[in-house]
């Protein structure tokens, strides 16, 4: 799969897709759609280490992870002030969602994602992923602020 010719995946393409190393910098609840947002850097490619380096750089991309049709959400985490970091999404098959006649879908899963500060359970029919920008090389396994085009603002000197 060519990510660079992407830029929004669902979970039709879940199987192609890995979260491990992905940064979450927020998490939302949109009620009115029952929807369950995440903020994340996504990593489309792990780049293999020049023959000279032991380190790998990756290629990344700000996008936001919003799952459907949100119900049995359940929070086990424990962070200082380091944030979140994702390790992995798994899921399993549920059957039909208790609406599938109003939503027009016949599949829920029970999703796991699993942080190295520990875990996220939702039920949901499925997720999209919009990627807000290219990707980028980088370094780090996370983007800066100036590169993901952030909008939290940082206090500075000029603002107070």
């Amino acid at each position: 799969m060519k990510f660079m010719e992407r830029l929004f995946f669902t979970e039709e393409d879940f199987e192609t897709m890995g979260w491990h190393d992905n940064r979450v910098y927020a998490m939302a609840f949109r009620t009115e759609e029952f929807a369950f947002v995440l903020d994340i850097d996504y990593i489309t490619k792990w780049v293999e280490p020049e023959p000279s380096s032991s380190n790998y750089s990756f290629l990344i991309a700000p996008a936001t992870l919003t799952f459907w049709n949100v119900r049995d959400l359940l929070f086990d985490i424990e962070s200082g002030n380091a944030g979140l970091q994702l390790s992995s999404i798994s899921r399993e098959l549920l059957g039909a969602p208790r609406n599938a006649e109003y939503i027009k879908r016949d599949q829920e899963w029970l999703w796991t994602l699993e942080f190295v500060e520990g875990e996220i359970q939702l039920k949901s029919v499925g997720f999209r992923q919009t990627l807000r920008r290219r990707p980028i090389m980088s370094e780090r396994y996370e983007l800066s602020a100036n590169d993901r085009g952030n909008l939290f603002i940082t206090p500075t000197e000029d603002l107070v």
